[in-house]
């Protein structure tokens, strides 16, 4: 079974930053981040395909938000920037399954269901 522990979460002034970080114990071909706000549906966030380094963002954090892995420390990471009110949620780590297309195509989505792993998730609050 696959164990993913994050951590880095806190309290920050909109504008401020963040590092997450996700400690697993084994790896699919996508790792990612989803996030889930009060009274909202959890979404994803951000995706990395683990065997190219490829990356999937949502529009929301497109040019905020950085993934990244560091496959000798088992540590994934999710780099926030610019961070906003409407970024406040619990952020999970999660592992999944990557899309092979056509040709040399790979690609992570950010659908939940081809993530079959989350962790107990770390909390990002940032005040206006």
């Amino acid at each position: 079974q696959v164990q993913l522990v994050e951590s880095g979460g806190g309290s920050v002034q909109a504008g401020g930053s963040l590092r997450l970080s996700c400690k697993y114990s084994s790896r699919g071909t996508c790792m990612g981040w989803f996030r889930q706000a009060p009274g909202k549906e959890r979404e994803g966030v951000a995706a990395i395909y683990t065997g190219g380094g490829s990356t999937t963002y949502a529009e929301s954090v497109k040019g905020r938000f950085t993934i990244s892995q560091d496959n000798a420390k088992r540590t994934l990471y999710l780099q926030m920037n610019s961070l906003k009110p409407e970024d406040t949620a619990m952020y999970y780590c999660a592992e999944g399954t990557a899309h092979f297309g056509a040709g040399d195509t790979v690609y992570c989505s950010l659908d939940e269901p081809d993530f079959g792993y989350l962790g107990w998730g770390t909390r990002v609050t940032v005040s206006s």
